[in-house]
């Protein structure tokens, strides 16, 4: 199963490549099935955006259509991350990962990386992910990823569960982040230009979908209350995007547990609108 926008079949000739990583093992959420995301989602993006008339397909594309090329690599396994990701920015290609669960985002950025130098991570979750009392799991991730990024230029967005080691954390290594509550206080445009202006020229984009608040993305593997709009995080991450990046993932999409392929839905169509941004 491929993504349905996919628009060329030579990984050769693509600028944007996808790839799927069904992998949980780090992970220690109750909710179980973040592995099943990368097949779900292809699946749901070729049901729901594909229009039929007679022997005829048409592509339901974003409202500027896609122009770069985007190759599916289908899936890999966790131990072929860092070769994998390392062969795509090789290339010059923007590689596109989907999870399984969020410690996958280390092994990637590590390998992005070695191409780039340090990264400015713009990093969306409802949890800070930075936790250092223990490490390599889905609990730990900014904190394993620290040697990799510039953290002047790095921020987490749609925090709202953090724990008291990850706040202390937060403190002492002086990371911006931007809760829900500030988006509503700033409004978006305002909370956009802060981001523009915040994040560095190497940049790498995580997104835990948990991210969007359960009313628009139910089935994650760890649901919050009172997080982003579904729309909120499409335009921030199109802005991000139309100023270049170098990586880009969405983890942590729970099909087991979503409600009429909502999520999904919505994290294929967030790709679409990612990649529609990209110059």
């Amino acid at each position: 199963m491929k993504i349905c926008w996919e628009n060329t079949d030579s990984f050769d000739e693509s600028e944007i490549v996808i790839v799927g990583i069904p992998d949980e093992s780090k992970s220690h959420a109750l909710r179980k099935g973040t592995s099943e995301a990368p097949h779900r989602i292809r699946e749901i993006s070729t049901v729901r955006d594909t229009y039929k008339r007679g022997d005829e397909i048409s592509l339901g594309l974003p409202s500027e259509g896609i122009s770069k090329r985007v190759y599916d690599y289908g899936n890999i396994e966790r131990s072929q991350i860092e070769d994998v990701i390392a062969r795509i920015v090789s290339g010059s290609k923007i590689p596109i990962s989907i999870g399984g669960d969020h410690s996958i985002t280390t092994e990637i950025i590590k390998s992005v990386a070695k191409k780039h130098g340090p990264l400015s991570l713009v990093y969306f979750d409802a949890h800070p992910d930075f936790v250092s009392s223990i490490h390599g799991y889905y609990g730990s991730v900014f904190y394993d990823v620290l040697p990799y990024i510039d953290t002047k230029t790095s921020i987490q967005i749609g925090i709202r569960t953090p724990e008291k080691e990850e706040i202390d954390n937060i403190k002492k290594y002086d990371i911006k982040v931007i809760t829900p509550f500030d988006i509503i206080q700033d409004g978006i445009q305002k909370t956009i230009e802060t981001i523009l202006k915040k994040i560095g020229k190497n940049v790498y984009v995580s997104l835990d979908m948990d991210a969007i608040d359960p009313a628009f993305a139910p089935g994650v593997s760890v649901p919050v209350p009172l997080g982003l709009r579904n729309t909120e995080v499409a335009l921030i991450l199109k802005s991000i995007a139309k100023k270049g990046i170098r990586g880009f993932d969405m983890m942590e999409v729970c099909p087991n547990y979503d409600v009429k392929d909502r999520t999904s839905h919505l994290a294929s169509r967030i790709i679409a609108e990612t990649i529609s941004s990209i110059p």
